[in-house]
């Protein structure tokens, strides 16, 4: 039993590990591709498309940043490895200046909104099916309202009907737990999640 335990230990520990080198490789990527670009301009003596890609990486550091600072160690993995999945569906992220989840709610309310969050992208990615080679978009904005941490999501409407998502927001709305999914009338908003403060 022992063995077994320590061979699942070593197995889970092994994927963690090599989901955390492929989110690095990724990124090292994204900044080779980067310098690749600016030195290509300043050679070209293109000052105004150099500002653009500035701005650009320094938009992405930002958000990168603001998502690293959340606190929830498994939401933040999961956010920055996304890009690594392969997936015909790109996330952009969004967190309200300052956002430290980690002194907002307990860590089990955490690990369950970091559930939540991945399930909901899941559903979202098998929804519909996108034209070949059309990459889907979906927004995830993080905020404070009135004492409550929103996570709404924003992108294409999903037809209710569709089964992985219909299951979804019923398994969420009926959780007994802080977090509660709800419609919003927010433009463009598929619906959210509003998580009680207090740890």
């Amino acid at each position: 039993m022992d063995k077994q335990l320590e061979e699942q230990r070593r197995h889970i520990t092994q994927r963690m590990e090599n989901a955390a080198i492929a989110t690095l490789n990724h990124h090292r990527h994204d900044w080779m591709n980067d310098l690749q670009v600016l030195y290509g301009y300043i050679r070209l003596g293109k000052a105004d498309k150099l500002i653009q890609v500035v701005e650009r990486i320094k938009e992405r550091t930002t958000e990168e940043s603001k998502i690293s600072k959340l606190g929830i160690s498994s939401l933040v993995f999961y956010l920055q490895s996304y890009r690594t999945s392969g997936s015909p569906l790109e996330l952009h992220i969004e967190v309200e200046e300052g956002l430290r989840l980690d002194t907002l709610i307990s860590p089990e309310d955490g690990e369950i909104l970091t559930g939540a969050i991945a399930d909901t992208v899941r559903a979202y990615q098998f929804s519909s099916r996108s034209s070949w080679g059309e990459i889907r978009k979906l927004m995830i904005l993080f905020h404070q309202d009135q004492g409550d941490i929103i996570v709404r999501f924003e992108g294409e409407k999903v037809s209710p009907e569709t089964e992985a998502w219909s299951n979804l927001f019923t398994i969420k709305q009926g959780i007994k737990v802080k977090v509660k999914a709800e419609q919003t009338t927010e433009e463009h908003a598929l619906f959210q999640f509003r998580v009680t403060c207090g740890i």
